[in-house]
């Protein structure tokens, strides 16, 4: 099953968080199909979250499922949930 959800980096005590489509028998921070923006959850910048959002409604309508932390970030840009 392909699925929509978040792969860490950064370094230790400083996460980073890239949204991305893979598969979901990889592991969290193993390789991916496509990046579909990032999340800085301390919130340290302006842009600390950014979704590319046409990308992100061609991965929903071909069948990815997004775990629930991707769905709240992905509805806080304006991604369409059918």
């Amino acid at each position: 099953m392909v699925k929509i959800r978040l792969s860490r980096f950064g370094s230790t005590h400083n996460p980073h968080y890239r949204i991305v489509v893979t598969d979901s028998r990889v592991a969290r921070d193993g390789g991916y199909i496509e990046n579909l923006g990032h999340y800085d959850p301390r919130k340290t910048s302006e842009n600390y979250l950014k979704v590319h959002v046409d990308r992100a409604q061609y991965w929903l309508g071909v069948g990815a499922q997004p775990t629930d932390t991707a769905r709240r970030l992905l509805k806080s840009q304006g991604v369409k949930f059918s």
